[in-house]
């Protein structure tokens, strides 16, 4: 028996977002909805078809599956299907066909287009993407670009100390970039012309390469103004040149920084850099989950949330560096410390191990080796005082595994590429996401370099990368709902990093092997794999959305637990969320599934 535009309307009404909709409008639309009855095993739509419009399942059951024949969902009663498509230019982005005799409504497309136009609600529910939050203008928030002075006043080389200070005084600056032609060579300051010049009486004509600072630190435009404050606020600085391709295109100073708000990171960062002690360093560390709060609370987004967490673990390390040498001597041999993991990535939040290794030059001998063992045990115990408990899989420098020459290294890379056996393909992974620290950044840099090309040629070991990244799953169940872990203390709940977050790290890890891209940042591999052609633009503005949606509502997890006064964790029970969250929570699993399988069979991008 055919169904009836009251029947539509009526039934309409149970589902979210025409619920929403007012009764005028919701009659206009049921008149409109085509009903289609199909037996069971029949198909809807096959993937790349034009799609007639949006469908809502009013009895039966529907299998979605990708281009490959991958299932990536089952649908039933209220669900609906299409959208994607719809949004995508009008052409199916899947399959679907009945698993159970079935009724479906279908709306028009040119209705539903209409709809998400001119209904916010509509236009919402369908929008996978991650609503953004409202946004303060902060320090933490704005760019460099936005910040800096442009064109900064230069001098030569061999330019004299009293030139240099005529032209501070005429253009009222209080620094001067020291260039040759093109490249920055150093940085000079009042402080310099005063401690280095007034007080040890040198000569007028002394030239500025004798009392510049050479090689400053340097940060880019698309830097965010966090990242002058702390670099300030660690390093006892007051200038920052801006540096675009190694081209001098701007200058950060402390006067540019004071209409900004965002000082509660700083001042962790400031303290921590200050710190006398692994002790000392704790009680500002314990501060983490408030500030995690505050950040969230203030609308700033979750890859600028877990880059500021990840500059306090930055410099705690930094500090405990100074320490350890200040305790045992100066190093022997020049050595590099790489952090991986999560603080790699910068991507920590309020719970954390840690995850690292020391590289050391090759002169280093076997006697200096006690130096090293002593200076790894020393940073890695006060880490764990600072609540960055120790890894697990004890991936840290302590470890004499992790802990060697530069030559070693490159023979674990060689060797791991060489014969991907799944510890090889583990241990790549992890090593993948290493990022320098303190000491001699140059040790790694070549390293990096021969490393991602040897890994992308090898076409065996980069499959065998693909097989392992995919070994972390979304928590997709049957039936519109979610796998949730089934025993055991964390039962009935979704595990928001190990099959959350988890899996896209994973995939812009691929993205990034693929590519020979530099970048560890998650967000910042999936961008630099669109501009690189190795993941099409709608594949990464999807998988973007989906990440952007998993990662905040892990942190509005924890953000939670912390004003409950628990201990942040990743376990997130689905009775939690409203049935909105849930519905796109769910979504954006299906699209990391969906990635994931294209990744499997040979397709890195998505259309």
């Amino acid at each position: 028996m055919p169904l009836t535009a009251e029947q539509i309307a009526h039934f309409l009404k149970s589902v979210h977002p025409y619920d929403a909709l007012p009764a005028a409008v919701l009659d206009s639309i049921s008149a409109r909805i085509e009903v289609r009855a199909l037996a069971k095993g029949k198909t809807v739509f096959r993937h790349g078809d034009p799609l007639p419009g949006l469908f809502i399942i009013h009895e039966g059951q529907i299998e979605i599956t990708d281009e490959n024949g991958v299932v990536v969902s089952h649908l039933s009663l209220r669900n609906s299907f299409g959208e994607r498509g719809l949004l995508r230019g009008g052409k199916a982005a899947s399959s679907a066909r009945t698993e159970a005799d079935s009724v479906l409504l279908m709306l028009p497309a040119d209705l539903f287009q209409d709809l998400c136009a001119t209904h916010e609600v509509v236009a919402r529910f369908f929008d996978r993407a991650r609503a953004p939050r409202p946004q303060q203008e902060s320090l933490a928030t704005s760019t460099v670009d936005a910040l800096m002075a442009r064109n900064p006043e230069t001098c030569a080389l061999d330019t004299s100390v009293q030139e240099a200070a005529r032209q501070m005084r005429e253009r009222g600056i209080s620094s001067l970039c020291v260039t040759d032609g093109n490249a920055l060579k150093g940085i000079v300051t009042l402080r310099d012309l005063s401690g280095k010049v007034v007080a040890e009486a040198l000569p007028a004509s002394t030239p500025v390469s004798q009392i510049m600072t050479p090689g400053p630190i340097t940060l880019s435009p698309g830097d965010i103004g966090s990242d002058v404050l702390h670099t300030m606020m660690e390093r006892h600085i007051g200038h920052i040149p801006i540096t675009e391709g190694g081209r001098l295109v701007g200058m950060v100073t402390r006067t540019d920084m004071t209409r900004y708000q965002a000082v509660n990171s700083a001042e962790l960062v400031s303290a921590v850099a200050r710190a006398s002690d692994a002790g000392e360093m704790a009680k500002v560390t314990a501060e983490i989950p408030r500030l995690l709060a505050q950040l969230v609370a203030g609308g700033n987004r979750h890859e600028v949330v877990t880059r500021l967490i990840t500059d306090i673990a930055d410099t705690a390390t930094r500090r405990l560096l100074a320490l350890a040498e200040a305790k045992l001597g100066p190093p022997p041999v020049p050595y590099l410390w790489l952090a991986c993991g999560s603080q790699g990535r910068q991507e920590q939040t309020g719970v954390s191990d840690q995850d690292n290794c020391l590289m050391l030059d090759d002169s280093v001998s076997e006697a200096d080796m006690a130096y090293f063992a002593a200076l790894a045990k020393f940073v890695s115990d006060g880490l764990d005082a600072c609540g960055y408990f120790y890894c697990p899989g004890d991936m840290m420098a302590t470890n004499p595994r992790w802990c060697q020459p530069v030559r070693i290294w490159r023979e674990y890379f060689a060797g791991w590429i060489a014969k991907p056996n799944p510890e090889a393909q583990m241990l790549a992974s992890v090593m993948f996401d290493l990022r320098p620290i303190g000491g001699a950044f140059d040790l790694f840099e070549d390293l990096q370099a021969e490393t991602l090309r040897a890994a992308s040629a090898n076409s065996i070991f980069v499959a065998h990368m693909i097989s392992n990244s995919l070994k972390h799953t979304p928590p997709l169940g049957l039936l519109r709902g979610f796998a949730t872990i089934r025993s055991g203390e964390h039962r009935n709940t979704l595990d928001l990093k190990h099959n959350g977050v988890v899996p896209v790290v994973d995939l812009a890890r691929i993205y990034a092997l693929q590519g020979q891209l530099t970048e560890v940042n998650t967000r910042a591999r999936l961008k630099a794999a669109e501009a690189a052609g190795v993941l099409s633009p709608s594949g990464a503005r999807d998988l973007l959305d989906a990440y952007d949606l998993i990662a905040e509502t892990r942190l509005e997890h924890q953000v939670a637990q912390v004003r409950q006064g628990k201990e942040p964790d990743n376990y997130l029970a689905p009775s939690d969320l409203s049935d909105f969250e849930r519905s796109h929570l769910r979504d954006a699993f299906v699209v990391v599934k969906t990635m994931q399988s294209a990744v499997g069979h040979g397709k890195g991008m998505l259309g």
